[in-house]
């Protein structure tokens, strides 16, 4: 059946739709939207790792972007047969009885406890380590042994646990609670009943514990013991899930009239960004994903048979369809990769912002061209300049934890540290060190995955990162041993989520044969330089060493 499918793609800091030809995959028109609440860091507060998004941002840039790619395609809208939204999470909302985020209503509408809790807020630390003494200590199922063994405070339970302690008018108010994707999914269909509304499986299985051996979400026995607030919340979220092949329900007359669309295009389940990501650059057995942007999501799909009832330790989940029905999703990753390299280049931008910038030397249009120049070109020539310094220099030792550790093992406790620094440590050789910091932990994953018994046959990268930085990928490979292919698609997420909407609207019937038809295809492999290897080994053995000294300092306090 000829038809087109828009794919929604949420990131931290703008969402972007593409309108896809779905017999081949072909990008007919495109449409990014940044955020401008997110823009002036409004509800934030860094310094607590507080992280919060009203959910306008995210409301206006569906309307902004849709709107957009059905304009400039000039395709009929009868012709435009689904929509599919991934987002980043666990990134939970607070809504009332009708679905209404929290942040729209009289009251809350500049309450940061009442916005989205985006994935990087880390101020539910207490919270999941109470969830994990629970999870080790009350005698019944273990609820976390299908996220790896850790509860982490990046994720559902833990930050609702923690915005209601701190808020009890967001208490008192939130009737329940949805995680982006199926918060931006719900707005868009007519049948709104939150009772039937279908629940992301990818969402409820990485991040809710919701699991289909004790029948859906943890019982409200277990939940009571954290909160009560919580065990009474059960009652009012869901047991069944589904996976982002399914229909979620029909485009409703009144977002039909605003996209421009009718109201026969289909709305599939939501989903997240990377698990959309990797169907989008064609995943398959024995393939390690990994999508690198602010942070990285490293997905692999596997087969019961593979898995051979084994629960992964220290990972981000396995869930059976969370990334293609059938197979069991199992994801990891890293909670700062991007955002390393940010922080280090906002640290240098600090005299330029605060001096140059506010003197009367040079005038506003000398500064706007020189601020122009500086980000077009500060990371590109750091890059030069680090990559020109031989492993057989001194090169400082740096943690890649800036934000946490999500896996393996996940900790938010931890602190990223630099060592092995003299007189003769110059930007780019802090700048290498981080590099190369991000790759040792990428490696880490890809050594836990095969520790448990999981084969890694080839790597597959996608994102900003992986096509704009030769230099990293360059390192990533050399660090991991193994070739690692770039996907094409500036959008794989969004491309990925077009393609689970092929299959909702019946273009296809299972998400292999879409995929197939429409991922992704590869600009670039990157092979390991055997003569580096052991110099990476010897770097990588600092960079554990120095690792396992900050943990135990931590756990010392």
């Amino acid at each position: 059946m000829k038809g087109y499918v828009i794919g929604l793609d949420y990131g931290s800091d703008s969402v972007r739709a593409v309108l896809i030809d779905s017999s081949n995959g072909e990008e007919i028109a495109s449409k990014v939207h940044w955020y401008k609440r997110w823009a002036e860091q409004q509800y934030c507060n860094p310094s607590i790792n507080q992280f919060r998004q009203h959910p306008l941002d995210h409301i206006e840039g569906l309307e902004i972007t849709i709107k957009a790619v059905v304009s400039q395609s000039k395709v009929n809208p009868s012709d435009v047969k689904g929509i599919c939204i991934d987002t980043t999470g666990s990134s939970p909302v607070p809504v009332t009885k009708d679905g209404t985020p929290l942040a729209l209503v009289d009251g809350f509408t500049e309450n940061p406890n009442a916005m989205m809790v985006l994935w990087k807020d880390h101020t539910a630390i207490t919270e999941a380590e109470r969830i994990n003494e629970l999870g080790a200590t009350w005698g019944g199922e273990d609820f976390t042994k299908y996220v790896g063994g850790i509860y982490s405070s990046e994720w559902f339970w833990a930050k609702i646990a923690h915005v209601v302690k701190e808020d009890k008018g967001v208490e008192n108010h939130a009737y329940t609670w949805m995680e982006h994707c199926d918060l931006m999914t719900y707005l868009l269909i007519e049948d709104k009943d939150l009772t039937t509304f279908k629940r992301s499986r990818c969402a409820a299985g990485h991040k809710a514990m919701w699991h289909e051996s004790w029948g859906g979400l943890p019982p409200k026995e277990f939940l009571e013991q954290l909160d009560h607030y919580l065990a009474d919340l059960r009652d009012r979220l869901y047991n069944e899930t589904f996976t982002s092949d399914q229909v979620a329900g029909q485009l409703s007359k009144e977002w039909a009239d605003k996209l421009g669309l009718t109201t026969d295009t289909i709305i599939a389940v939501g989903t997240f960004d990377a698990h959309s990501g990797a169907v989008g650059a064609k995943i398959n057995e024995h393939a390690l994903v990994r999508v690198m942007g602010t942070s990285t999501c490293d997905i692999m799909v596997a087969t019961d048979k593979d898995i051979d009832g084994k629960t992964i330790k220290g990972i981000c989940g396995q869930v059976n369809g969370s990334v293609i029905p059938g197979l069991v999703g199992l994801e990891a990753g890293q909670s700062a990769f991007g955002d390393l390299l940010a922080w280090f280049k906002n640290v240098l931008d600090w005299p330029i912002d605060n001096l140059v910038m506010t003197s009367n030397i040079l005038s506003e249009q000398q500064k706007a061209d020189l601020k122009n120049e500086i980000e077009n070109d500060f990371i590109r020539k750091l890059s030069d300049a680090a990559e020109a310094i031989p492993l057989s220099e001194s090169i400082p030792t740096a943690l890649d934890w800036i934000n946490g550790r999500r896996t393996p093992d996940a900790d938010q406790n931890l602190k990223s540290a630099i060592s092995n620094l003299s007189l003769g440590s110059k930007a780019p050789h802090i700048f290498k060190a981080l590099v190369n910091a991000i790759c040792f932990g990428s490696k880490k994953i890809a050594d836990r995955f095969k520790e448990e018994g999981v084969q890694i046959d080839s790597v597959i990268g996608i994102g900003g990162v992986a096509r704009k930085s030769s230099y990293i990928m360059q390192t990533l490979a050399n660090v991991m041993n193994m070739p690692i292919k770039v996907a094409a698609s500036d959008q794989a997420p969004a491309l990925g989520a077009a393609i689970y909407a092929a299959v909702a609207s019946g273009i296809y019937s299972n998400v292999v044969e879409a995929s197939a038809h429409m991922g992704s295809a590869f600009e670039a492999e990157y092979y390991p330089k055997e003569d580096t290897i052991d110099a990476f080994g010897n770097l990588m053995d600092s960079y554990t060493e120095l690792g396992e000294f900050i943990e135990s300092s931590i756990k010392k306090k």
